[in-house]
């Protein structure tokens, strides 16, 4: 009987901590998010001031104390959010999980490893919460039919994306023979570069065509080059239009899956099925 009481107990628990971590809705939920969100500014500037060198020499141990400070805070936060989630490893693995444990990472690393603690700056992923937090429903709505339009579209881009390589390689090699190594034209992959650099408009001027028929030919492609980048442009542009999404997204988390993005009257879990 004690132990029953116990692990009610532990439930309780466990799932008041769940709601003041994982939801965004209640007052507790939203203070915690706040607290965190200020957290990750403040140890992603820390990170960007230690960069600047006069800085880093006259407050070096602040800025140390300071990044062990809130690499353990988030390490704290990151057992926790694995003990509260109704199944841990699938957070683990949820793209959230992933940044969270990535975020705390290279500080641990820099004890081997000296200066890698620097990569600690993709903490600023984990901003992404804000959308959530503050019920940014706009913004949600509108990365969600990106992310769909971009999904939409890979099998055309990945055809689009083949087919500016086969033209690299016929005019990259098309160039090595008609300009040759004394113009610059060393090899075809130094060639390829040329065109890549060319075809997307960028034209840094270290390798330039001297022979008139190599000019023609970079003249045309940087006539098509002009068509060539308008085709990614028009295909996510398609696909934007044509994706579609509800008016409404809740700020729940499902504590078995920890998807997001329910509709607001939702009360089962769009993904696993389990109650929310």
């Amino acid at each position: 009987m004690a132990n029953k009481e116990k692990n009610n107990h532990f439930k309780d628990w466990r799932h008041r901590l769940y709601v003041i971590i994982f939801r965004a809705d209640t007052p507790a939920g939203k203070a915690f998010d706040v607290a965190l969100i200020i957290s990750i500014i403040l140890s992603t500037l820390v990170v960007l001031l230690e960069s600047i060198e006069t800085y880093k020499t006259d407050y070096n141990y602040i800025f140390l104390t300071l990044e062990w400070f809130f690499t353990i805070l988030f390490t704290i936060e990151f057992i926790l959010r694995i003990v509260s989630a109704n199944v841990p490893k699938r957070y683990v693995a949820s793209f959230f999980g992933i940044v969270d444990f990535a975020s705390i990472l290279p500080t641990y690393i820099s004890l081997f490893i000296p200066g890698a603690h620097i990569f600690i700056v993709i903490r600023i992923l984990r901003l992404l919460r804000l959308f959530r937090i503050f019920k940014m429903v706009r913004y949600v709505q509108e990365s969600a039919i990106l992310l769909t339009a971009i999904k939409a579209s890979k099998p055309k881009i990945t055809v689009f994306i083949l087919t500016i390589l086969t033209v690299c390689v016929i005019v990259g090699s098309l160039m090595y023979i008609i300009e040759g190594p004394e113009n610059g034209y060393l090899n075809i992959p130094v060639s390829m570069y040329w065109v890549i650099v060319t075809i997307t408009t960028v034209g840094y001027g270290d390798i330039s065509p001297q022979t008139p028929l190599g000019q023609i030919i970079a003249s045309a492609l940087m006539i098509l080059a002009y068509g060539v980048l308008a085709v990614p442009t028009g295909i996510i542009s398609y696909e934007i239009a044509r994706a579609s999404m509800p008016d409404k997204v809740a700020t729940k988390v499902c504590q078995n899956c920890s998807v997001e993005g329910h509709d607001p009257d939702a009360s089962f879990c769009n993904r696993c099925g389990d109650k929310l």
